[in-house]
Order: structure tokens, then sequence, then C-alpha cells
């Protein structure tokens, strides 16, 4: 058990009011999880200010308050400490309670608009396979070696993490793989933790409902890689144009990697099929299980990190060449009638042109490609007409349908999606509500050798309508449709 005086270790104090030397069994910064001598955290969050929690907080058992202004009434046997920002405050204090076990495995942020997952992924079975005992945080799920946990955050807040990577030392692992998000960076969930090395994709246009501009989206990012220290590694997309930006203030070893530009760890694609990719990566040609140009990055990027991490390079390869990503990303399967269909977890401009792009490199060009997307409700509103706009470019025919819609209403989304359907695309687009609905008109419509891309939820199991999580599952569904077309 740890007194507070351990707890706050390195936590700049503005002020105290009460003594250091009790003990903290517990750490709370939601105020309904308040148990008797807890320690609250009181956080202003985009909702919600913890500061008008506190009062609730102490008289459900709290005896200690992080704050960055004390309460109009201070009470005498509370312990008070005034701080400048209390979620970096709270990052420090969830480290220092686990004995901050970041410092005592080696972790690896990846960072970016698209790609974190497959990356994140890549590198959690790559070092199982080369026999390690590794950990995982990412959107799809949360691993300890073998043992799933459910993922609810890109990010999970710094006490969630601090403890995972605590369970993780327990279970003897001597790597952790996690996604950083740009909200987590802002909000300062990875405050206080120890990173081995930090890797960025790219950016683009996304998480502006938050941000509000491109630039502040990319500040958080980089923010990230200003943090990390002189003894981790930094590796930068040198072919994406904010790749460099990243690296400018960083105290890390600087590395790069591309497939067009002059960097430290070089690929080039040579074969590109929906069967794989056959890649020269430093001068060995390897054929591997993904597909699409957005996939060499990523392999790319997990390869040059193994490196840094200084594993062998064959074995690195090897262990490569048979794995197969993450759920939802490029999910591909053949109907009994030789429909093509595809999931995938495409939600930005970006990523739907990166999948629809590779399709056209692939295809013969005889057959349809179809795709069936949405936007989700309650999250950047300036990306839904250039998400439908990029849709009709790289698609035969598309059908604007529901994501997740949250409490808007899922017309009015596909309304704002239908601004970005040019003249000249408006044959092509059919607007149907209901996701299941849109999904079995796709492949009523297919013919065999046709494609169908089911974009914007990949990996996910459910739609959120109304605020209710509803089961469904993209994959499911697509495989139960095809399988009925003859």
């Amino acid at each position: 058990m740890k007194t507070l005086k351990d707890i706050l270790y390195s936590v700049p104090l503005s002020k105290v009011i009460g003594s250091t030397s009790q003990q903290v069994e517990h750490i709370c910064f939601d105020s309904r999880k308040v148990v008797p001598g807890a320690l609250f955290v009181a956080i202003r969050g985009t909702e919600s200010d913890g500061h008008a929690f506190i009062d609730k907080a102490i008289d459900l058992g709290a005896t200690s308050i992080i704050c960055e202004e004390y309460p109009s009434t201070i009470r005498q046997e509370i312990n008070y400490f005034l701080v400048e920002n209390s979620a970096q405050a709270l990052g420090i204090i969830a480290a220092n309670f686990y004995d901050n076990p970041s410092s005592k495995l080696k972790l690896v942020g990846v960072t970016g608009t698209n790609g974190k997952t497959t990356i994140a992924t890549l590198l959690f079975q790559l070092f199982r396979d080369l026999g390690f005992k590794v950990g995982l945080l990412s959107t799809v799920q949360n691993q300890i070696n073998d043992l799933v946990i459910p993922s609810t955050h890109t990010t999970p807040n710094p006490l969630a993490i601090n403890e995972l990577l605590n369970d993780m030392l327990i279970s003897g692992c001597d790597y952790c793989f996690m996604e950083v998000s740009s909200h987590a960076v802002a909000q300062a969930r990875i405050e206080g933790l120890d990173f081995a090395g930090g890797i960025f994709t790219n950016l683009t246009h996304d998480h502006l409902d938050f941000h509000k501009t491109f630039d502040s989206y990319l500040k958080a990012k980089k923010g990230f890689f200003d943090g990390l220290s002189n003894k981790a590694f930094a590796l930068t997309n040198v072919d994406d144009k904010n790749g460099m930006v990243m690296l400018q203030n960083t105290k890390a070893h600087k590395k790069t990697y591309g497939l067009k530009n002059i960097a430290d760890f070089k690929a080039k694609i040579i074969e590109n099929h929906f069967s794989g990719l056959l890649l020269d990566i430093d001068q060995d040609e390897v054929w591997f299980k993904m597909v699409g140009s957005f996939n060499a990055y990523n392999l790319l990027a997990v390869y040059a990190t193994a490196l840094l991490l200084e594993q062998d390079k064959l074995r690195v390869l090897t262990s490569l060449s048979r794995l197969t990503g993450a759920e939802g990303r490029f999910d591909y399967m053949i109907s009994p009638a030789g429909i093509i269909g595809i999931v995938d977890y495409a939600h930005t401009p970006d990523a739907v042109q990166n999948v629809l792009s590779t399709i056209q490199d692939i295809r013969k060009g005889t057959e349809q490609l179809i795709t069936v997307i949405g936007c989700g409700g309650d999250r950047d509103k300036t990306k839904r007409p250039l998400m439908a706009q990029v849709a009709c470019d790289w698609s035969d025919k598309v059908i604007l349908t529901s994501d997740n819609p949250r409490s808007e209403a899922p017309e009015q989304i596909i309304r704002e999606m239908e601004v970005g359907v040019m003249p000249h695309n408006k044959k092509k687009v059919l607007s149907i509500t209901d996701r299941k609905e849109a999904i079995r008109t796709a492949c009523h419509l297919a013919k065999p050798g046709d494609i169908i891309v089911v974009a914007g939820k990949g990996h996910e199991k459910y739609q959120e309508i109304a605020g209710v999580k509803l089961p469904f599952d993209d994959k499911e569904i697509l495989t139960e449709f095809l399988n009925l077309v003859s």
C-alpha cells in the first residue's frame, strides 16, 4: 500500500492543504466510483467538470482531492492538492500507484490517422511468434499473451493503462504495443508513461469535431513524439507530408521508413494481388498475405520497428510473411457465386480512398465495384460529403447508409453525405438508411466476379442507434447475403 507522498512523486503541486502521509488504496476520477478512503482527481472533461462533483466524492468517502481550483468550502478532515492540470497529474499518479510498469517493459506507441490498429496488432503477433510474452492495447481488443480483454477506447484512461501494463508485467511480458490516439495525447492519458519508441503512420482528415482544426490535430500527434525520451526511437513515414514534422522537437533517435523517398527502411511493391503482396524490403523479396499499398507501409513500419528493437532481420521477415493483420481490416471473402466481399474499418476519406484505389489497382476492369458506406453520428461532420465523394469517384455503384448514428437522425447524416455526390455521379448512388438492407441490396446488385466493399465498421460487432448498442456484424451479414446469391 502506498502513501499520498509516494503517488504524488513528480506531480507539480501548486499548493497543499493537509497531509501527504495518508495511505491510498483507490484512485478515482469518476465520482460515481468513489469508495471510502479514495483519492479523487477532479478533471475538466469535454462533457462535465469533475470539480462540480468534489463534494459528492467527499460525501461518498473520498479523503483526498486533486484539483485545479479549490471548492468554495474546505473541509478540515480532507487533504487538498492544487495542480495546474489535473489530467496530467492523474497520469503521473496512476503510473506511481502501479510502480511505473511502463519503465519495466518495452512499450511502443503507434499514432497516426490510419494504420494504428494493423501495425500494433502485427507487432503483437510478430513478437509472440518470435517467442516473447507480449501485451497489446488496441481499438479492436486489449490482450495479454492469450488473454483477451475487451476494448472500449483506442487508448484507455491512465488508470486502466497502468493497471493493464502492471498485469502484463505480472504475466511476464517483455513488450507492449499500443495505439496512441490524438484524443489520448490531448487529454494527457499517456502522461507518466515511459515509451521505448513511437511510430507515426500518416495524418489525414479526422476528429475535427474534437480538435476543431487540422493544426490542433497535428499538434496532438506531434505531442506524443515531443514527449519521447533520448533513450527511445521515433520512427516516421517519410512519404507522408507531415511525417518529418513529427520529428522536429523530439529527443528520441530519429528513423524513417517509406516506399517513395529516401529512408532508413525502404520497400518497393513488386506485385499486388487479392491474394497478397510481393515486396522488396531492404533488397529482400518477400511474399505477404496482406493486400494494398497501405499495407505495404504497415508491414514496413512493423519490420523497421522490429529491427530497431534489435530483432533478427531474417526471422522477422519469415514471421511477417505468415501474418494476416487485424480483424476488420481488408477482410476478404469469395462467395460460392464468385463475388468478392471486403469488410474494412475505413472511416476517413483517405482510408476509404486507400481501400478503393487498392482494389482499382488489382481489378481486371470488367467487374463492378459496389461500395456500402456511412458516417458515424456525433462525430466530425465535415468529412461526410468527402466520404461520399471519394466512394463515388472510385466505385461503379455506391450505397449510402447508416454507420453508428448514435444520437443523430441517420437520414440527416445521409443527407449531409449526399452533398458530396457530384451531378455526374448521382446515377450510381442509392441511399438506404437500414444498414442490413443496404448490404443485402449490394449483394443483390452484384454479379459473379463483382466486388463489394462494406466500409466503416470493420471489427465492430454492434450498431449504436439512439444511445443503444444493438448486435450488428458487417462480416457476418455480408457473408450471409453473399451465400444466398446464385
